[in-house]
């Protein structure tokens, strides 16, 4: 897949969330409203954050599609890193307002103060929502995972908490509307674990996020395997300091090589090219390999 059709099917994507994250807005704030449910119109909140969230991820993709230049010069992946920590930040401010405002509705029913029991409407609009939402998670974790985009993975998590707290909402909701006017609390109790949903997914996309600012390796299963692959090729002993890390969708390895110390230089030469093009046929061209040679024993 060339660099455009995988941002023109990365944009494709947000696209649809965002069209469907504008019709969520009306239905929820509307259903929400008319049908006296403060857990809808918190769900409200959250499909709003996911607009703006769908936003940043646009902007990011398109950042970091521009090739490498004099003072990038491993390409812009970061800035679809720094679209998914904006993403993160927006959605942990938005859980922990929603956790608020739903506590304090609680707070009110524990003293005895009558809060507004939703209707069906609200349920309706909360069933819509996880229909929408769970589908809105199957395509984009789905392309995100074909693009290897970790700013579509991160949206296609949010969507899929989006769908569990609308499914929380729903039977809070049901709870309130078919149990009684002293299960009203249901409501707001429902909100809450809305704002907890939203909470923990922004703490997963924050803390990859993080990880990848700070050059965190790829994990001791992934680097055992480049070692594996290395270590395969004819000519290469003892393939050793390996460091890895990404930059936006790409990988970077750096790995040194021992080799027969009486070869030519264009034998040892041809011989890391080997490593290389191995390493790219197995995690992708646009892969960044540095292989340092080395010296090794003589052979016999």
């Amino acid at each position: 897949m060339t660099k455009n059709s995988r941002l023109n099917e990365a944009l494709r994507i947000t696209r649809v969330g965002i069209v469907a994250n504008i019709i969520l807005i009306i239905l929820k704030f509307t259903g929400g409203i008319i049908g006296r449910s403060g857990a809808v119109i918190a769900d409200a909140v959250h499909s709003f954050a996911d607009f703006a969230t769908d936003i940043i991820v646009i902007i990011g993709l398109k950042l970091s599609d521009k090739p490498a230049d004099n003072t990038h010069r491993y390409g812009h992946g970061k800035f679809e890193t720094l679209s998914s920590l904006i993403l993160g930040i927006i959605l942990l401010v938005t859980g922990i307002g929603i956790c608020w405002s739903g506590i304090g509705t609680i707070i009110h029913f524990i003293g005895k103060e009558s809060i507004y029991r939703p209707t069906w409407i609200a349920f309706v609009a909360a069933l819509i929502s996880v229909i929408i939402k769970e589908w809105l998670y199957i395509i984009t974790i789905r392309s995100g995972k074909k693009l290897n985009s970790q700013s579509l993975i991160a949206n296609a998590i949010n969507h899929r908490s989006d769908a569990l707290s609308s499914l929380g909402v729903m039977i809070g909701i049901a709870g309130a509307v078919f149990l009684g006017e002293k299960w009203s609390v249901l409501d707001p109790v429902a909100a809450v674990i809305v704002g907890i949903f939203i909470f923990k997914a922004s703490f997963s996309i924050i803390r990859n996020s993080i990880d990848e600012f700070l050059e965190a390796s790829l994990g001791d299963q992934i680097e055992s395997e480049i070692l594996d692959i290395s270590g395969r090729i004819s000519g290469v002993c003892n393939p050793h300091h390996l460091k890895t890390r990404k930059v936006g969708k790409n990988m970077v390895i750096d790995i040194h090589i021992d080799v027969d110390p009486q070869l030519n230089i264009k034998t040892a030469h041809d011989i890391s090219d080997r490593v290389e093009e191995e390493l790219k046929r197995r995690y992708g061209p646009d892969t960044v390999i540095s292989v340092h040679i080395e010296p090794g024993q003589t052979s016999q």
